[in-house]
């Protein structure tokens, strides 16, 4: 049996960086495509197909920035709760060794 949970919080906290890095990056993407002209790129076909991309690629982005978004809140939490749960098992830990918790002894 593990003597302790362990959860890496720097890790955690570097994946909620990303996280928040990669839903910045996906505005600047979705700011830089609204900007852009999809008129005169060559025939009315082309120009009609590029616009029902920039629509769909608009709002796929944005459903994927807000989805990152509410992960690294759900992370963030995640990170909190390990936290606890790792402190409440050290104390327990503690506890049953000193006898005041538990048997004490092994099995």
């Amino acid at each position: 049996m593990a003597e302790r949970l362990a959860v890496d919080g720097d890790e955690l906290a570097h994946f909620m960086k990303l996280l928040k890095k990669s839903g910045s990056s996906l505005n600047g993407l979705r700011k830089a495509l609204s900007d852009a002209s999809v008129t005169g790129l060559g025939t009315d076909d082309l120009d009609a197909a590029c616009q029902s991309f920039q629509e769909d690629w608009k709002y796929g982005t944005e459903q994927i920035g807000e989805q990152t978004e509410d992960l690294a809140k759900i992370i963030g939490q995640s990170k909190d709760s390990y936290h606890e749960v790792d402190k409440a098992l050290e104390e327990a830990l503690k506890k049953a060794r000193s006898g005041k918790g538990g048997s004490g002894g092994t099995a």
